[in-house]
């Protein structure tokens, strides 16, 4: 689809390291998306509805011996966390159309490779230094 365009940022680099090519566009990608959260999202009631679910798992912890107490929590739990998720569906919106078109072109570009690092393929390696350059970007960018 865009590849011509992607080749012409990404080719030479890639021809010249591969595995680091692939490191450098995950985090890129990863910046990418984790922008688009923090800014589309309102991180102080992101922040707050994650407290407030932390506590209510407290308290149906301590409602064990009370099955209806702990179900009614659970029951105000599940409906709390259904508007955090409505609240991450905003980023979604915005970087699911450029994440598939980038994935197209790394599948046709790295699929042909094999095995890139550790006798994993590109979307293992991706999946897995993504999920490390999230944290890290979540923890320096605060993130909630």
């Amino acid at each position: 689809m865009l590849d011509g365009f992607f080749n012409s940022i990404f080719g030479q680099f890639i021809a010249w390291s591969p595995k680091f090519a692939l490191v450098v566009i995950c985090f890129l990608i990863t910046l990418l998306t984790t922008l688009v959260y923090k800014y589309t999202t309102d991180q102080k009631l992101i922040k707050q509805m994650k407290q407030e679910m932390k506590e209510m798992q407290a308290q149906i912890k301590e409602h064990k011996d009370n099955p209806k107490k702990a179900m009614e929590l659970q029951k105000q739990l599940m409906e709390r966390n259904m508007k955090f998720m409505m609240h991450s569906f905003k980023p979604l919106i915005y970087t699911f159309i450029p994440i598939i078109i980038i994935f197209s072109w790394l599948r046709g570009t790295y699929s042909e490779m094999g095995k890139i690092l550790f006798g994993l393929s590109w979307i293992w390696v991706y999946i897995i230094v993504s999920i490390i350059f999230s944290t890290i970007l979540r923890k320096v960018l605060k993130i909630y």
